[in-house]
């Protein structure tokens, strides 16, 4: 059992005051999420469960996947089953930072005479869908990326903190490359999750056709409010985590990188730069949110191991040699668990 009891300081928060009941609630109500963002999405199992991963661990992520995998309805599902502020924004070339975060205009109040007020932007939203967030230029992606870091946006020298809480999901086309504009790595590095939403299996796609083509359309019902959803990610963060579950994470993290002696001969061949210290501390919340949704009041290696793929395959980069054999990312992560899962 968890030694801290919560301290419900949230008025309209209904969890319990003691930890374990807090976390058996959170179960329930992650079952009953799953279950409506069902109504409306077929399959991908994995892909809601990393999202919400990310949604009580209290970070981004980012979906990578071919137009048509529902990537945009699996976001709006999840936003009609949270009572929390949606807006889209739709990412084009001729977007600009203003469009996003909002700009001052001069009104003039009664007596005549004439002031700037800001007109908030749609990222003042609970959860804000970036769509295809590299059809836009890098100034623009930039804005957005700023205010996901710092949680506020600056306009003529005044800030304005964003509501909370805060939750990105931005989606990425990964085949189309005209007229795009690739997010670089150290904008990547902000999202926790990079999640990749794959072709539906045959009894699925199936089950599209059958299920979406109708003219029946099922209600999706709210589970979770702001206040809840605010105090379930404290909560998450209070999750007791073993020493050696610490010791493992920066192990795996260490071994991404090529410039340490210690790394094995494989990644300095095919690896040009590792996952930073942020990975780390991604991992081990993600870990954290995984034991909390899953029921259980400590961290394992399973919880660590299954958020590993989503944390650090936007985070390794790759040289020229390891492509041309066809070793990605995402094997260099899965061959290193291996390697240290033999290890230890």
């Amino acid at each position: 059992m968890i030694s801290d009891p919560l301290k419900n300081e949230l008025s309209g928060s209904s969890i319990p005051s003691n930890d374990a009941e807090a976390i058996d609630q959170l179960g329930t109500h992650y079952k009953s999420l799953r279950d409506e963002i069902s109504k409306s999405i077929v399959g991908q199992e994995l892909v809601v469960e990393q999202l919400l991963i990310a949604l009580f661990a209290r970070g981004h992520a980012l979906l990578m996947g071919v137009p048509g995998l529902a990537k945009t309805l699996l976001v709006s599902t999840v936003a009609e089953c949270l009572d929390l502020s949606f807006n889209r924004i739709q990412f084009t070339p001729d977007l600009m930072p203003s469009d996003i975060t909002g700009t001052d205009i001069i009104q003039e109040d009664q007596s005549g005479k004439r002031n700037f007020e800001f007109v908030r932007g749609p990222v003042f939203a609970n959860l804000l869908l970036a769509d295809e967030i590299n059809r836009a230029p890098a100034k623009t992606q930039s804005a957005m990326l700023e205010a996901m870091q710092e949680e506020r946006v600056t306009a003529l020298g005044n800030s304005y903190e964003l509501d909370k809480p805060f939750f990105v999901l931005a989606t990425q086309n990964p085949i189309e490359q005209e007229g795009t504009y690739p997010l670089p790595e150290a904008q990547l590095d902000r999202f926790m999750f990079l999640i990749e939403v794959g072709y539906p299996s045959e009894d699925e796609e199936r089950r599209i056709a059958r299920e979406t083509t109708g003219a029946t359309h099922t209600a999706i019902n709210k589970v979770l409010g702001r206040d809840d959803i605010i105090a379930y990610q404290e909560l998450v963060r209070r999750l007791p985590v073993p020493d050696h579950i610490y010791d493992y994470a920066v192990e795996l993290v260490r071994a991404t990188r090529p410039s340490l002696e210690s790394s094995p001969d494989w990644i300095k061949e095919y690896v040009a730069w590792g996952a930073g210290p942020r990975a780390v501390q991604y991992l081990v919340l993600g870990a954290k949110a995984r034991a909390a949704l899953k029921g259980s009041y400590m961290v394992s290696f399973e919880d660590l191991e299954a958020v590993a793929e989503a944390v650090l395959s936007h985070r390794v980069i790759t040289k020229f040699t390891a492509e041309s054999i066809g070793m990605t990312p995402k094997k260099v992560v899965a061959r290193l668990i291996e390697e240290l899962q033999a290890a230890h």
